[in-house]
């Protein structure tokens, strides 16, 4: 079994269960982000809130319904929200700290949950998505933050990761409950789904008034007590004990390098050797939502009842629950594998499984003149339906996950909460414009282009483009201290050759301080292993000017 283990390094003092114990609560944030992301696709296609919400409308089958534009405005306001919450995390983050920022984000979140619980009329419904939304995009970025700064660098992925993993058990839970709501003939239908997600921000904002701050925030503000036990708290040793003091250390001379060149802004992101990270971090959140996974969980109610499949809500919870069961492997395996392998892999994955889908519904099924669905092959339909199942595993193993992880990692803290949140924003704009195009893009009717299935040709060219941008521009940085990333970036030019990389020194014997404390005998930097690397010179190889 020694084979398959993830190996915590020598280097690494203390107890790391305490700080994996806490990294996996604050994943639970992203229950709120799952389930209010998937309770809507439910919602949308309820007899009772159809009847209520609508102004008139009249849908192809007769039924009083919200027009295609009122659906995408639905569903796509929470990403609009989203957006800018994301966008206003650092604020929060740098000012009152990422513990205190994720308490107050949920408190904006109620605001929303509430305002769509007492909604009968869709102004009030959609200014409450809206709140709902900017609450999930400050958490979003909020939470990727924390773990990252908490977690041991060895098991640093998963952690981060787990941060998915709670994203699908909220989809899923919104499937379940949108089920066992679907056939209620009064408020109670779309009420109750709603109301839940009060119980998730309580447990969110009950968790974070015990857990600590983390270190690297305390350091960027000065507090250096407050620090060492907050990282004493995590490793569960003395907080005066050698360990702690030396990786303090380390965390101390990376800030102070970092503040030697200058404070960063907003433009500081995109200027000089930062530019390489934050647009490597845009683009991977791009493509997460690129590969069509939110159109399966916002609008894949209504596209398997096109497709002639009988209870709609049942394969929606399958393939919920595929996504729930097919995130924990890839959980072990960024540690394990890296991240460089299962995302380019996993963009084959999905890449194929897209094409077939789309062939499939595009060969198989048309429409009559009202625009309703004709299958003529129900057997290719449900082959369909299987291939998504497969796109849904690849995507929850690798592409699902990743994109917090690397995005968590890849920044210095002096620009980190700021290049974060941008990263994250990147993924709600297009989860935004995804939300909102796709009614346009696969509805019957004038105006629209009635793409049906074949919509999935284009989730299927965006796959083929993640398979090169990985190539290209993914580092891998599995083992490293988020210092030793920053390290990372500076010396690697290309991350076709990231993978080989050892660093050569730490940050504490680049700033005279205390050389040698942070590094194993010899002056060698430890590789994840536990083997180090003889230093070859005694000069710094961080380069800020060095081509990224």
């Amino acid at each position: 079994m020694g084979r398959f283990a993830l190996n915590k390094s020598e280097e690494d003092a203390g107890k790391s269960w305490p700080a994996i114990i806490i990294g996996l609560f604050v994943a639970f944030g992203g229950v709120l982000f799952g389930y209010d992301t998937g309770t809507i696709s439910g919602i949308l296609v309820m007899d009772y809130w159809q009847n209520l919400f609508s102004t008139g409308y009249v849908n192809t089958q007769g039924h009083l319904d919200v027009s295609p534009s009122q659906s995408s405005a639905t569903v796509s306001i929470l990403s609009a929200g989203t957006f800018f919450g994301a966008l206003g995390s650092p604020f929060l983050a740098d000012t009152i700290g990422r513990r205190f920022a994720l308490i107050a984000s949920s408190w904006v979140f109620i605001l929303g949950v509430i305002f769509q619980t007492a909604a009968t009329a869709l102004p009030l419904f959609l200014a409450g998505r809206f709140f709902a939304g900017f609450g999930v995009g400050l958490i979003s970025a909020l939470i990727p933050l924390y773990q990252s700064e908490t977690a041991p660098r060895w098991i640093r992925g998963a952690i981060v990761g787990a941060y998915q993993l709670a994203i699908t058990i909220g989809l899923l839970l919104a499937a379940i409950v949108d089920y066992a709501t679907q056939y209620r003939q009064d408020t109670g239908s779309y009420r109750i789904p709603i109301a839940v997600q009060f119980a998730w921000a309580i447990i969110l904002i009950s968790g974070m008034l015990i857990l600590p701050e983390t270190p690297r925030y305390l350091i960027k503000r000065g507090q250096h007590e407050k620090a060492a036990r907050s990282l004493g708290r995590l490793r569960r040793i003395d907080y005066k004990h050698a360990a702690v003091q030396a990786e303090l250390r380390e965390i101390q001379a990376n800030h102070e390098y970092e503040m030697s060149i200058g404070t960063a802004g907003y433009l500081d992101c995109f200027r000089g050797p930062m530019l390489k990270r934050q647009l490597t971090g845009m683009g991977l959140q791009a493509l997460q939502q690129l590969t069509g996974i939110n159109f399966i969980f916002y609008y894949g109610t209504q596209y398997f009842k096109n497709s002639g499949i009988q209870d709609p809500f049942v394969i929606q919870m399958i393939t919920s629950c595929i996504n729930v069961v097919s995130t924990v492997p890839g959980l072990y395996a960024v540690d394990k594998l890296g991240r460089r392998p299962l995302l380019v892999w996993g963009a084959v994955g999905m890449c194929v499984s897209q094409f077939i889908v789309a062939m499939l519904g595009t060969l198989t099924t048309a429409q009559d003149s009202s625009g309703n669905p004709i299958v003529y092959n129900v057997g290719a339909q449900k082959a369909g339906i299987a291939f998504v199942c497969i796109y849904i595993f690849f995507f929850a193993s690798t592409w699902g996950p990743l994109a917090w992880v690397v995005t968590g990692e890849i920044f210095p803290l002096k620009t980190r909460a700021k290049g974060l949140s941008m990263t994250t924003a990147t993924n709600w704009l297009l989860n935004w414009a995804i939300a909102y195009a796709t009614p346009y893009l696969v509805n019957y009717g004038e105006g629209y282009a009635n793409l049906q299935s074949k919509i999935f040709f284009v989730w299927f060219g965006a796959c083929f483009i993640c398979i090169s941008f990985v190539y290209f521009l993914i580092y891998e940085t599995k083992g490293w201290s988020l210092e030793q990333v920053d390290e990372l970036y500076s010396e690697v030019s290309s991350a076709r050759k990231s993978s080989g990389w050892t660093p050569k020194t730490t940050f504490t014997q680049r700033q005279g301080a205390s050389p040698g404390a942070a590094a194993p005998k010899g002056g060698a930097a430890e590789k994840p292993d536990g083997k180090s690397e003889q230093q070859s010179d005694g000069v710094s190889h961080h380069d800020e000017n060095a081509l990224v």
